[in-house]
């Protein structure tokens, strides 16, 4: 048996820490108990919370590092990308995506919801004590063509399963997908009960969906890129009318929707209506990264539907830290510890039906994370995280 003690536990049954509190675990982990220390008792000066869940990764671009401009808009990160995808061998990237699942593991990441286009991180995840739950990321613009795509991803998934991963196809975007290869890819990923879909990312995609203009529509014209339907409606309105056409409504089964920084009020009302259960997984660093601008947390907070931090990739951010993250929405929001906590453990647990995760409580392994550098309970720039 292991007992931890520090001057904030945050168990995440509620928000709200328990002060000068211990856990205790025994020696594989599970949690035996909690409780009040006694007084005089030597206690770490920081918070333990359970381990952390990225629900948002590409861990497979961990090569890209360093490689971008920031601030270029979707538009030029996308003619980045496309530019710097395949300049690496496969030994390096394979090693940058070992050494940044690592990194996050020792910082407290026990789980994540991580993008995959190809097979390179499959061995990698695998061996892994970190649990992924890899989504398929499905793209093909072109409407004639959907099949051809969806019988590859489907060999793709038949891979990552023969090796021990969970993993489905999930649709990118509503504008790098023909209509029929959205609503044919989210058939598939559904079977699984997890989807995991980009929408709303900024204000480009929102005037390209919309109303057929824009950087992003002008980008795709230039590169003969066949362009999404102009709906007339938002992005989100978009992805949600393709789930319609496939399945029964609402949609049953896990559904995130990842960035949203152009989420309103009413989009919000859809997905809530839509889907039964959906999340949404926030990444501030990116966002800040790509186009200087952050979710709007305050709608998504009203919206009551729960919310998840991922970190994106390192072509679109400076690390895969998500404590760096948490004290971004800290400072631009003023959101307590125990609610970042709640988003970055509990509800990312949730997300990934990984119940077993993400609160501390007699019978789980949830991991015990340790974050020093606090300052009257709040992150810090020098708060780090580190797993027990």
């Amino acid at each position: 048996m292991t007992r931890y003690a520090a001057r904030y536990l945050y168990t995440l049954t509620s928000p709200l820490p328990l002060e000068n509190a211990y856990v205790e675990v025994d020696d594989n982990g599970v949690v035996l108990g909690t409780g009040l220390c006694e007084e005089g008792e030597t206690v770490l000066d920081g918070a333990l919370c359970p381990g952390m869940v990225n629900a948002h990764c590409h861990v497979e671009l961990s090569y890209m590092k360093g490689m971008f401009r920031k601030g270029t808009g979707m538009a030029g990160f996308i003619d980045q990308i496309n530019a710097l995808r395949d300049t690496s061998s496969l030994e390096d990237k394979i090693q940058a995506l070992q050494e940044a699942m690592d990194k996050m593991y020792k910082e407290g990441v026990v789980a994540m919801a991580d993008i995959s286009n190809c097979d390179d991180s499959f061995a990698v995840k695998a061996k892994h004590p970190m649990y992924t739950r890899t989504f398929l990321e499905v793209f093909g613009a072109d409407p004639n063509g959907w099949e051809a795509v969806i019988k590859d991803v489907k060999a793709l998934e038949a891979k990552a399963r023969s090796m021990g991963l969970d993993a489905a196809p999930t649709p990118h975007s509503c504008y790098t997908m023909s209509p029929a290869l959205v609503t044919a890819s989210s058939v598939e990923g559904l079977k699984s009960g997890f989807l995991s879909f980009h929408s709303e990312e900024s204000d480009e995609e929102e005037e390209m969906m919309m109303y057929g203009r824009g950087p992003m529509w002008d980008n795709r014209i230039a590169n003969g890129i066949p362009t999404p339907p102009v709906t007339g409606t938002s992005s989100l309105q978009y992805f949600l009318d393709r789930l319609a056409a496939g399945v029964p409504m609402p949609v049953s089964g896990h559904v995130l929707l990842v960035h949203e920084c152009s989420l309103t009020a009413e989009g919000a009302k859809a997905a809530r209506a839509a889907l039964r259960e959906p999340f949404l997984a926030v990444c501030p660093l990116s966002n800040q990264f790509i186009h200087n601008t952050l979710p709007p947390i305050g709608l998504m907070k009203e919206s009551g539907i729960p919310i998840c931090v991922g970190t994106d990739s390192l072509s679109s951010n400076d690390d895969l830290c998500l404590l760096a993250e948490l004290f971004c929405l800290q400072e631009a929001f003023d959101v307590p510890l125990g609610e970042l906590l709640t988003w970055a453990c509990r509800n990312g647990a949730r997300f990934l039906g990984k119940e077993e995760l993400g609160t501390i409580e007699p019978g789980k392994k949830p991991g015990i994370v340790f974050i020093d550098n606090l300052a009257q309970g709040k992150l810090t720039k020098a708060s780090t995280s580190r797993l027990l």
